[in-house]
């Protein structure tokens, strides 16, 4: 089921790049596989993939330490600063940095094991209160405190839009981070470089692409439907 499921989203990728002039080699395929075990993850990384999400900790860290080490590890999940130390040895990329107070931890964290961990600032393009991310005005202060870390890159924003029906508010949300991102590009030097879009997942990775996404998180289209029971 992997090994069809991921050719059919690589040609769907393919076919969506073409029709808005992209290269499908600008769209990185960030696997989630919340709740899927080992075994199924090693389906998907016999296929060739290497980069995977998680948004637990409980649930990434054991994964990061049993799998080839060769994985791009990728947290997607809203993050704590007690839980920061337990990422820091082995985390490759943290998506969702919403407060400079994660970035100070990280930063000593990593410091400790001297690594560095690229990191994507997630901002509320929703609107919503559930949701996760600084508020658009906020992340003009991230970035500046976020200057001149020696263990920690800014390398872009990501956003998860409103779980809606309606794909033109998803389409101008998506189009919201692309906007802030392009607008904040002053502040790109040494550690800083905006160049990555962490934006889709599997009900709205084409309207994504379409936007700019350069890092799509679907899971289901992968792995088919999640056990929630886990």
């Amino acid at each position: 089921m992997i090994r069809k499921n991921l050719a059919m989203l690589n040609e769907t990728i393919a076919e969506i790049c073409e029709k808005c002039g992209r290269d499908a080699g600008e769209v990185r395929l960030v696997a989630v596989t919340k709740t899927h075990p080992e075994k199924t993850i090693m389906e998907a990384y016999a296929e060739g993939l290497r980069d995977f999400g998680e948004n637990k900790v409980q649930e990434l860290v054991p994964k990061m330490s049993a799998l080839p080490d060769d994985i791009e590890w990728h947290m997607v999940g809203t993050i704590q600063t007690n839980k920061i130390k337990d990422l820091a040895g082995r985390v490759n990329w943290i998506h969702s940095i919403s407060k400079a107070k994660y970035l100070k931890e990280l930063e000593k964290r990593l410091a400790r094991v001297d690594r560095v961990v690229r990191v994507l600032i997630q901002v509320n393009i929703s609107g919503e209160d559930q949701k996760s991310g600084c508020e658009p005005e906020q992340l003009s202060e991230i970035l500046q405190y976020a200057a001149g870390l020696k263990h920690v890159t800014v390398d872009g924003l990501m956003g998860m839009a409103a779980l809606t029906a309606d794909r033109d508010q998803i389409r101008e949300q998506f189009r919201m981070l692309r906007r802030l991102r392009d607008e904040h590009r002053e502040y790109e030097a040494g550690n800083i470089r905006l160049d990555e879009l962490s934006m889709g997942m599997s009900g709205d990775y084409d309207i994504a692409i379409e936007e700019g996404a350069t890092m799509i998180r679907p899971g289901t289209s992968i792995f088919g439907s999640r056990d929630y029971n886990v």
